[in-house]
C-alpha cells in the first residue's frame, strides 16, 4: 500500500494587521494582559466584504497546487476544514471547486474546529492509500473576525482569534522512507458546551441555557433579537477548563503517534502544534523535552486561526527552511468538541 505525501503547500494571511493596542480601542484590555495569557501580539483580519473563508482558502490552494507541479484540473477530491463557512450551507468545498474551475469532483467539508485540518488530512490520507484518488486538495481556512464580540463583554475570546488559510496537496508515494506514517483521531463530547457557539442552531433549548428567556423570546429559537441582545450568538468558552484538558490531551496524542511508529519525543525534528495558546504550546514542549528549534509557533503574529493554524504554521516552517527532507514532523491539535488529533510525517 502506498503512503501519502505532501506534494505542495500554500498559505494566505490577510493584509489587515490588528495589534493588541488596536483592540484596546474597542474593549477594556491591554497588550500586557493579552500577551501574558495567550502570547499573542497581533492577528490578521480579512476584509469585511471582499474576503471570505472560501476566497482565502482558494488563495492558499492556488499556491499549494502550483508548488505540487500540477493544475487545478488534476485535483480529484477536495477536503475543506472550517468552523466559519461562507454559508450555513452549502459548504466551502464546492465554492473552491467552482472558483478554480475544476472537474465535477467530490468535495467534503470537515467541521472539527481546531483539529479540523488534522482530521481532514487523515481522511485524505485514507483515500490516497486505497488508490481512490491521486491528487487531493486539503484546506483549512477561517474568517473569525466577522463573528466576534468586539466589546469588553467578549474580550476573553475576541483577543484570541485571527483569520487566514492554509492548504496542501496530497499525493501517493511508493517511497517507504517518506510520507504520512499514521494519524490518530479522538473525541470526548462530555463537555462540548464549554467551548461552543450556540446560535444559530437547531437545538431549540435542548443544549443551550435560556432560562432567562420568556415565551415570546423562545418562539424563534434559530435566531432572534433576544439572542442578539443577550450575546447568545457569539462563541462561548470556559478558558481554564479548556486549558486543563488541552495540556493533557496534546502530549498524549503526540506520544500515541510516536509510540505507534517506534519513535521517542526527542526524535521529532519539527512539532507543529495547533496555535491555540502559546502557554499551551510551551507546556507541551516542556513536557516532551523539546528544544525551541523543534517547535514552530506563530500565534504571536497570527492569533488562533483554528482549522487554518496547522497548515499555516506547517507551510511557514517549511518556507523558513525549518523542515527538510528526511525530517520527522508531527502535527497535533486540540479543540472544541472536544476533539484532538495528531499526524506523524516522514518528510
Amino acid at each position: 500500500m502506498p503512503r501519502s505525501r505532501i506534494a505542495g503547500m500554500g498559505k494566505y494571511l490577510p493584509n489587515n494587521v490588528f495589534t493588541n493596542n488596536d483592540l484596546a480601542q474597542f474593549m477594556d484590555t491591554n497588550d500586557e494582559w493579552i500577551q501574558e495569557r495567550t502570547g499573542i501580539k497581533e492577528r490578521r483580519y480579512a476584509h469585511r466584504t471582499e474576503e471570505t473563508t472560501a476566497t482565502m482558502g482558494i488563495e492558499a490552494a492556488t499556491i499549494a497546487i502550483e508548488r505540487a507541479g500540477i493544475t487545478a484540473q488534476d485535483i480529484d477530491f477536495i477536503v475543506f476544514a472550517t468552523l466559519s463557512p461562507d454559508y450555513y450551507f452549502p459548504g466551502c468545498g464546492v465554492l473552491v471547486q467552482r472558483a478554480l474551475k475544476m472537474k465535477e469532483i467530490g468535495a467534503l467539508d470537515i467541521r472539527n474546529q481546531c483539529s479540523g485540518f488534522v482530521y481532514a488530512l487523515s481522511v485524505a490520507d485514507q483515500f490516497i492509500k486505497t488508490g481512490m484518488y491521486k491528487n487531493i486538495l486539503v484546506i483549512g481556512s477561517e474568517k473569525h473576525s466577522f463573528g466576534l464580540d468586539f466589546s469588553t463583554r467578549g474580550r476573553n475570546i475576541s483577543v484570541i482569534f485571527g483569520d487566514g488559510a492554509g492548504a496542501v496537496v496530497l499525493q501517493a508515494t511508493d517511497d517507504s522512507n517518506r510520507g504520512i506514517l499514521s494519524t490518530h483521531l479522538h473525541s470526548d463530547g462530555e463537555s462540548a458546551e464549554i467551548l461552543a457557539m450556540y446560535n444559530p442552531g437547531t437545538h431549540a433549548n435542548h443544549w443551550g441555557n435560556y432560562a432567562s428567556f420568556n415565551d415570546a423570546e423562545m418562539a424563534d429559537m434559530f435566531m432572534s433579537h433576544a439572542m442578539i441582545d443577550k450575546a447568545e450568538n457569539f462563541p462561548n468558552m470556559d478558558g481554564p477548563s479548556v486549558f486543563k484538558k488541552a495540556v493533557v490531551k496534546f502530549p498524549e496524542v503526540i506520544m500515541e503517534a510516536l509510540d505507534a511508529n517506534g519513535y521517542k519525543s526527542t526524535d521529532i525534528d519539527m512539532l507543529i502544534p495547533h496555535q491555540a495558546n502559546l502557554r499551551i504550546s510551551q507546556f507541551v514542549q516542556q513536557k516532551l523535552g523539546l528544544k525551541d528549534e523543534q517547535v514552530h509557533n506563530n500565534i504571536q503574529q497570527y492569533g488562533n486561526t483554528t482549522a487554518a493554524s496547522v497548515p499555516i504554521a506547517l507551510c511557514e516552517a517549511w518556507e523558513q527552511g525549518k523542515i527538510k527532507e528526511g525530517n520527522l514532523v508531527c502535527l497535533a491539535a486540540f479543540g472544541s468538541g472536544f476533539t484532538w488529533a495528531s499526524a506523524l510525517i516522514k518528510w
